[in-house]
């Protein structure tokens, strides 16, 4: 074997995942001149070049090939090896939904076909749809359909796609329910709020809207801040918290960062912000929950960002929950720089009959570092259906 036939076939493998001798086995056999050129040729130069990562390369190819159209065993192929290069089935179904605009709907609507074949079993549906609240629109996506309701709420500055990493783990037995809160994402062009119980006051009517009187509520960070609101103001809709990497007094650090926000603009907290809610070790590692939150940051609204940190700085809910038996579950990351174990031992003391589980390792955005860790707490806690859970749910 040449060298070109060795750097060939190594980047077959770390792109395809098999050797090329087995994989084209066929091509070999009918066409060895093909085979030499794909393996000495475009395998050991073009796709090995590192100006593209592997994970881009694949991304590229799917694209091209769904624009080419009835390729679907070669998309196949690439769709498998994309999953293994570190591309979520959520974005191969934002890219080809991104393809759409370029090479027409009959070509996506047959590249989406052949993603569902791939990723069949793997994730539960997922439902998705705008929400008219009373002054502006959300999205509403929901897995699952019988069971406890349960309402995820994300953290400031993100989208409800920060849950992506463990709905479907919690979607057996469950009616899962996540949205974009005011200013965010979907929510964009929401009138600010002037507090944090406004958004609170919009839960409500989410949970109107999904015909839901009452619901398990989870919240990460902000979003904790707006469960505990919630469960002040709407203590008769309040079944149960999960709170993580939150806080139920505001920190001065609040109102600088909506200073720093309106004086310097949102991409200016880039460092900041994934410094304080990644390990350095996932920052090295560039996975999707860094990438996610590198974009959602550069993408902000700065009038936006800077209200929502106002309004958490007026939190006011320390101390409102000790005389209630309110189950809560007050989930905290070991590594969290931000809300870290003093703080949310403190939080879990003044929460009657509340349980404190610190993560190994987690920082504070655990459901994007270490989400294996938050699902497996989450589906312990949270009741289910149990004649709906599968098989496969996590123990």
């Amino acid at each position: 074997m040449t060298i070109t036939d060795e750097r060939g076939a190594r980047t077959f493998r770390a792109l395809i995942g098999t050797d090329p001798e087995n994989a084209l086995a066929h091509v070999r056999a009918q066409a060895p001149q093909m085979y030499r050129w794909l393996i000495d040729g475009a395998f050991s130069q073009q796709l090995a070049d590192p100006r593209l990562s592997r994970r881009d390369r694949e991304i590229a190819t799917i694209a091209a090939l769904i624009a080419l159209g009835s390729a679907e065993q070669q998309l196949r192929v690439h769709l498998e090896a994309a999953l293994r290069n570190d591309v979520t089935a959520d974005e191969l179904e934002a890219l080809v939904e991104h393809t759409s605009v370029y090479a027409g709907f009959p070509r996506a609507l047959n590249g989406l076909g052949t993603l569902r074949d791939v990723v069949t079993g793997s994730s539960a549906p997922v439902s998705i749809r705008p929400l008219a609240l009373s002054d502006h629109t959300t999205e509403l996506a929901q897995w699952g359909s019988t069971g406890p309701t349960i309402v995820l709420l994300h953290a400031l500055g993100l989208t409800r796609h920060m849950w992506d990493p463990i709905v479907r783990h919690l979607a057996a037995g469950r009616r899962v329910f996540a949205y974009d809160l005011r200013g965010h994402g979907a929510a964009v062009d929401a009138p600010t709020p002037a507090d944090i119980a406004l958004l609170a006051d919009d839960l409500r009517e989410v949970l109107s809207a999904i015909d839901a009187p009452r619901a398990h509520i989870v919240g990460l960070s902000y979003g904790g801040g707006v469960a505990q609101t919630f469960a002040v103001r709407h203590a008769d809709a309040t079944l149960s918290l999960a709170l993580i990497a939150t806080t139920d007094e505001p920190f001065d650090s609040f109102a600088d960062r909506a200073s720093a926000v309106e004086q310097d603009g949102v991409a200016a907290q880039l460092a900041a912000s994934l410094t304080r809610w990644f390990t350095p070790e996932g920052l090295a590692e560039n996975r999707w929950g860094v990438r996610y939150a590198r974009e959602c940051v550069l993408r902000s609204d700065a009038k936006h960002v800077a209200a929502a940190w106002r309004s958490f700085s007026r939190l006011e809910v320390a101390g409102r929950l000790a005389q209630r038996e309110l189950p809560t579950l007050v989930m905290c990351g070991e590594r969290d720089a931000s809300t870290g174990p003093p703080v949310m031992t403190r939080l879990a003391g003044r929460i009657a009959g509340s349980t404190y589980v610190e993560l190994p390792g987690a920082p504070h955005m655990p459901t994007l570092e270490t989400p294996h860790l938050v699902a497996k707490w989450l589906d312990r806690f949270l009741p289910r259906d149990p004649s709906l859970c599968s098989a496969d749910s996590l123990q």
